[in-house]
């Protein structure tokens, strides 16, 4: 089978992000009088949204509607000021996303992290043209692992799913790709480890962005 086209996670696949969103995240800690997280541990507090970020790093005591949405705020302000400062596109992907642009691949960006911000890192380290979507979360699009966002990028391109690499590099990625019914690819560059990606459906593997260009072939 040809592939035909391509969707990318965002941060952990694309973009290494870690440092940004930890500083912004301990950040809110601060300002709202909780302890703090190393950054390496954010490599298992992000992936599904701000809402669940904000839970996963308060103290179990703190995790009540009102400190949540609070500190969801908080979040948002210091994430704005903390965008784009220590983020980088990951070694290769450059070059993977110019010779998938050379093959006529067609190439999205689906993520749970908010499109006010998903937006504005694409838009930071690549040219404006080369995704055909770039799909943050919003209130009318459930979160990943729900297929919804992947079924809206397949219907825009007029592909079968199956016709569809799906590149991420946690869990909830591969579970997105599974109910979408995409070829899951876990990048072993990313947060997370090779055996998270593996039990949660990974059917391919890549340690470089440039070894997905196998899989077209």
């Amino acid at each position: 089978m040809r592939f035909k086209g391509v969707i990318f996670d965002l941060d952990g696949t694309l973009l290494d992000t870690l440092e940004d969103l930890a500083d912004a995240a301990n950040g809110m800690l601060a300002d709202h009088g909780f302890p703090t997280h190393p950054t390496e541990a954010y490599r298992y507090f992000v992936g599904d949204g701000v809402q669940m970020l904000v839970t996963r790093v308060l103290p179990d005591g703190d995790r009540n509607p009102e400190t949540i949405e609070e500190c969801m705020q908080t979040m948002r302000h210091q994430y704005e000021r903390h965008l784009n400062v220590k983020t980088k596109p990951y070694d290769g992907i450059h070059n993977l996303l110019a010779q998938l642009k050379a093959r006529r691949i067609k190439m999205a960006v689906l993520t749970n992290k908010p499109t006010a911000f998903a937006q504005p890192c694409v838009n930071g380290f690549f040219q404006q043209d080369l995704f055909d979507m770039v799909i943050g979360q919003h209130d009318e699009l459930p979160k990943k692992p729900d297929p919804t966002g992947a079924y809206q990028i397949a219907q825009a391109w007029g592909l079968d799913p199956v016709e569809i690499l799906y590149v991420g590099d946690t869990s909830t990625d591969m579970e997105t790709a599974v109910r979408a019914g995409m070829m899951p690819v876990g990048a072993l560059w990313g947060f997370r480890p090779r055996n998270e990606l593996e039990r949660h459906g990974a059917k391919e593997l890549i340690e470089h962005p440039t070894d997905l260009i196998k899989l077209l072939e």
